[in-house]
């Protein structure tokens, strides 16, 4: 098996999540999912998937620990992604990081998840081999 599984979390309205979520950061949802298809290892030859989901609140697949998550986002232009979001009344956090593995700024969504953009640094060359769990 290679690379993420998924990236799910919960919400008191799944239906009024996905609409945000389509509309502010482009993501075809269909039925609280998205499928996500990729290539890595040498010469792009390893394909695997990573389904992002979003459960209702009151759902039993989640344990009672409160855990929180952080998702993170690959944008191509970060400032361009920030004034857009911010034309459309999304709430973005002041903070913004810039450092030697790219430029950082977080939004958050209707119901207070904190959502991380990441713009890759120049330089940025994807791996050369993907990470592999048995």
């Amino acid at each position: 098996m290679t690379g993420l599984g998924g990236i799910f979390f919960k919400a008191k309205d799944p239906k009024s999540m996905a609409q945000w979520y389509t509309r502010h950061l482009g993501l075809d949802i269909e039925n609280s999912m998205v499928l996500f298809s990729w290539r890595g290892g040498t010469e792009g030859k390893v394909q695997g998937h990573t389904v992002w989901s979003i459960f209702p609140a009151d759902t039993k697949y989640f344990g009672d620990d409160g855990a929180s998550f952080m998702v993170n986002y690959r944008v191509k232009d970060l400032d361009a992604v920030l004034a857009s979001l911010q034309r459309e009344r999304v709430s973005i956090v002041p903070e913004r990081q810039d450092s030697e593995h790219g430029r950082f700024a977080w939004v958050t969504d209707p119901e207070g998840n904190r959502i991380e953009l990441w713009e890759p640094p120049k330089t940025y060359q994807a791996p050369e081999t993907a990470t592999t769990m048995e």
